[in-house]
Formats: structure tokens, sequence, C-alpha cells
């Protein structure tokens, strides 16, 4: 088969080294053969330098180092947090809870009631949400047993986030003058 120019590599190729094998030498009965050997070719698959990992004509020094994702803790697990009050929200009923004074509301819940029509899915809501640098809380289990049997999230959902309604103003803002 052909191997198109540009897949040729353009530095000299390591010749592999011969590979040997040779009979068993436990049974009486071997015939003792020449070890065959395999003959060096015109080109190998080997190449002489190393390989980095890095893009062609970047220097290593030169890249940002990787950025850590981690998923934030969830809520405090405690009664006051656990408190969930529907709220009124452009109109409509919507789960929420207050955390250190500060009332969150249930981002999935949000999303479909407003959200949805406007984006392609709730992923491409986080990422528009770290884009604007806009980092949601994540609910503990009971929160996310509550939402469950209120309704605001599907029964098979086991984790969820929650927003303030500043930051929902500015993701809602954000998805409506991007059209």
């Amino acid at each position: 088969m052909a191997v198109p120019a540009a897949l040729i590599p353009p530095n000299p190729l390591v010749q592999p080294s011969p590979i040997s094998t040779s009979a068993p030498t436990s049974s009486p009965s071997a015939t003792s053969s020449p070890s065959p050997s395999v003959a060096p070719t015109a080109q190998s698959l080997f190449r002489s330098e190393l390989i980095t990992t890095t893009s062609p004509g970047i220097p290593t020094a030169t890249l940002p180092s990787k950025p850590v994702y981690s998923t934030p803790s969830p809520v405090e697990n405690t009664p006051q947090n656990n408190e969930c009050k529907m709220v009124e929200l452009r109109g409509a009923k919507v789960a929420s809870f207050t955390v250190d004074g500060c009332e969150l509301i249930c981002l999935p819940q949000a999303f479909d009631l407003f959200l949805k029509h406007l984006v392609g899915g709730l992923h491409t809501v986080y990422t528009k949400l770290k884009r604007l640098e806009i980092t949601p809380v994540v609910c503990n289990v009971e929160q996310v047993r509550i939402l469950r049997g209120l309704g605001a999230i599907q029964p098979g959902v086991n984790r969820c986030k929650l927003i303030s309604r500043k930051d929902f103003e500015t993701l809602y803002n954000d998805c409506t003058n991007a059209r």
C-alpha cells in the first residue's frame, strides 16, 4: 500500500534491531536451524528523536499549566439550609433554598421553565456560567431529595445546582441577547 508523502516523516528513521528467535532446546528431537532475523528495511516505523506531547512549534516552557477542575463541596446539610420555599420568578413558581442568608433557586428547574427554548441544553448553560464567572452552589443530598419530591427535578436525577436570582438574571440576559 502506498503511503501519502505528507505522512512520511522528514526526519531520518531508526532501523529496528534484529529480532531473533531460537528453537526450544528442551527436546532432544528438536532440530536446530539458523536463527531467523528480521532484515533491516529502507523505512521503519520508529523515529530517532523523542516526540513531545506539545503542539509543534510551541516550546513546552511557554504553555500555561493545566487548570485544575474540582467540584465544590455541597451545601452543608442543616435544617436551615434544607428548608425549601416556592418563590415567584418571572411569573412562575420555582423551588428555592436560603443558604447563608442568600436565596438560591433550582437551576435545572429555572432552565426548564425559562432557558431551554433559548439554548441547546443544560450543558450550554454551564458553559455560559463559566464564561460569565458565575459559580452555582451544589445541592446536598437532602436538598436533591426535596427537589425530586416537589417535581422540580426529574426522579432519576441525583445532583443539582442552585443559583442566586441576580446570577440567574445575568444568565437569562446572556441567553436572550446571544441570539
